[in-house]
């Protein structure tokens, strides 16, 4: 968790393919913008030129063995947490991530057969163990999320079904075995009922934060 005087909120958005977690990303920015806060918008990989590289590769290159898939995202996101989230927390500003750590310990760790402890562990020690304030977990029928999709699919959007459960079923595990930071909202709601909820979860997140630094400022 966050929590000295200088630095902001971290929140991720989770779930599988066609979610809806782009369009909630930016309804939030939207929302906090308005509030008066400084927002960083971000994503995973991607976030950066050499997430953007490690994107094309992953989800638009050749095939990946699932060991290199694992440790290229965490790659990603080692770089990506040092050079964009850190700098943007330490600033006062409310980070706004589409994915971390819980998407490669359900798409790799789960879903690949790699092992959520040692995914996780992965992430943990490249990312020096910065955890999320809070994450918004928009669960969705796999099936239906694929019917939301537009364009060609990716790589992994093309991994099929049983690949697609187990993902849903490991974000799942993750948000019972973690209340206290996973919020799960149900996606199949309208665009404006997701969000109404994803605020108010935000909303809590950034009280818990305030409360937090005002406790350890002078």
């Amino acid at each position: 968790m966050t929590s000295s005087a200088t630095t902001g909120a971290f929140v991720t958005l989770e779930g599988g393919d066609g979610v809806g977690k782009s369009t909630q990303q930016a309804l939030l920015a939207d929302w906090l913008r308005a509030e008066g806060r400084e927002v960083v918008l971000t994503r995973e990989p991607g976030g950066t030129p050499l997430g953007a590289e490690i994107r094309r590769l992953v989800l638009h290159g050749e095939h990946v063995d699932p060991r290199a898939e694992a440790l290229l995202y965490a790659a990603d996101r080692a770089h990506h947490v040092e050079t964009v989230v850190r700098p943007a927390l330490a600033a006062g500003a409310v980070v706004l991530a589409d994915r971390y750590i819980d998407s490669s310990v359900a798409y790799q760790g789960a879903a690949r057969s790699l092992g959520t402890d040692e995914v996780r562990d992965l992430s943990l020690w490249a990312t020096r163990g910065l955890t999320p304030d809070v994450t918004l977990l928009l669960d969705l029928d796999p099936a239906v999320g694929a019917a939301r999709r537009e364009g060609h699919p990716d790589r992994l959007e093309r991994a099929g079904d049983t690949f697609h459960d187990r993902v849903r079923e490991q974000f799942l595990a993750i948000a019972a075995a973690e209340p206290d930071r996973v919020v799960v909202v149900d996606a199949s709601l309208g665009i404006e009922d997701v969000h109404a909820r994803t605020r108010a979860a935000v909303e809590r997140a950034l009280a818990a934060a305030g409360a937090r630094t005002s406790e350890v400022t002078p």
